[in-house]
């Protein structure tokens, strides 16, 4: 009984995300963070911090790894795909409506005032995550040298690979430079090796997609799931390169203005081109086509999940992990200006909304659904008067 209400609890949790989500990877880190670490508490900013390092590290969709590797750590294997299916399930449906029956209600004007509260909702909640995770990593000079410069190399920079070097390099200070690590108590911990079963369905699966299997959909999602690192963004490009003339450009770049637009994660971009890819069977495409270029991600993820744990736990990788969760701050900092803030203020009343928000979250300790509820009838009022 107390593990199904564990798997209620996963699904419906995640499925609330999913319809609120809006914000991006990083807004999702952020809203992930106040759910499951201050509210529910189902698990601490330590073990919260090495499983956003290892989604920056692993292709495919980040804050979805990041949600399955929550509900893998709450509820095991089940857990980990209902919350993917809670997280993820809402976006699709709208992305596989919006292939299906078009995108003119995105124009609206009341969808895109509740879109603009969402937006700044999601700055609200980056900015608490931000400050929490500050104060549970960051708690001497050395980690926050490593969390401020990490946030000024990437706030002057752009790319993927600079978010790897930055983390890789703050590996190299943890090692080094860690009087923690030389001080650190027993040496029990030992190191494990990936889970084979799932990193052996990876390579197959992805061998396998060469040779267009089991459909051509899925071969095309699956290698683009495979070999993107860096989120939804980073997508566009490699499904346009991979699908080629097969979907029209003018309806590439709607759905992915459309994936922008709906919460929950970019990825389900896949719905909708699969739903445009298979006109005999919409739905069935955008279901392979999601299924597809979330797949690789997942699976790696729980091939490398629980040999990451451990190697966290390892006397000689505490400094590591210490160094690493100090850098990951650093890289919320500077996704907290672009995009999150960059995309929500553009007036004086934005940013006092914003401040009224943290006031509420942070002081007031409001539950995330109520703020969500002012925030959208925040941007319905001004959408409707304005």
């Amino acid at each position: 009984m107390d593990r199904f209400r564990d798997y209620r609890d996963v699904f419906i949790s995640f499925f609330f995300l999913g319809l609120t989500g809006f914000g991006g990877p990083a807004a999702h880190i952020g809203y992930f963070r106040t759910t499951f670490v201050e509210q529910k508490g189902w698990l601490d900013d330590e073990t919260f911090g090495r499983f956003v390092a290892l989604s920056q590290f692993l292709p495919g969709p980040g804050s979805s790894q990041l949600g399955f590797s929550i509900g893998l750590h709450r509820a095991g294997q089940i857990g980990a795909w209902l919350a993917f299916i809670g997280f993820t399930s809402p976006s699709f449906i709208l992305m596989w409506l919006l292939a299906s029956f078009g995108l003119s209600f995105l124009g609206q004007d009341w969808m895109q005032g509740i879109i603009a509260g969402l937006k700044l909702l999601a700055l609200v909640v980056v900015v608490d995550a931000c400050v929490g995770m500050y104060l549970s990593f960051c708690r001497d000079t050395r980690h926050a040298t490593l969390a401020v410069s990490s946030a000024v190399v990437l706030l002057l920079t752009s790319g993927l690979i600079w978010q790897l070097l930055v983390l890789g390099c703050a590996a190299l200070v943890g090692l080094f430079g860690s009087r923690r690590v030389a001080q650190s108590g027993h040496s029990g911990a030992t190191l494990s090796r990936p889970e084979m079963i799932p990193l052996v369905a990876f390579v197959l699966l992805f061998v396998g997609s060469f040779l267009s299997f089991p459909t051509a959909i899925f071969a095309d999602f699956y290698v683009a799931g495979s070999l993107v690192f860096g989120g939804g963004h980073v997508v566009l490009p490699l499904l346009q390169d991979t699908l080629g003339a097969a979907v029209n450009e003018d309806v590439f770049l709607m759905g992915y203005a459309a994936a922008q637009a709906v919460p929950g994660p970019m990825f389900t971009l896949a719905s909708f081109l699969g739903a445009e890819l298979d006109d005999q069977a919409p739905f069935l495409g955008a279901l392979v086509a999601t299924i597809a270029i979330f797949l690789p991600g997942f699976l790696l993820l729980l091939a490398f999940q629980r040999s990451w744990l451990n190697l966290s736990q390892h006397p000689r990788a505490a400094g590591v992990s210490s160094a690493m969760n100090a850098a990951v701050v650093g890289l919320l900092l500077a996704v907290l200006y672009d995009p999150v803030f960059k995309s929500a203020i553009s007036a004086d009343w934005h940013v006092a909304s914003v401040l009224a928000g943290i006031f509420c979250l942070r002081v007031l300790k409001l539950n995330v659904a109520i703020l969500v509820a002012l925030f959208v009838s925040l941007g319905l009022a001004v959408s409707l008067t304005g």
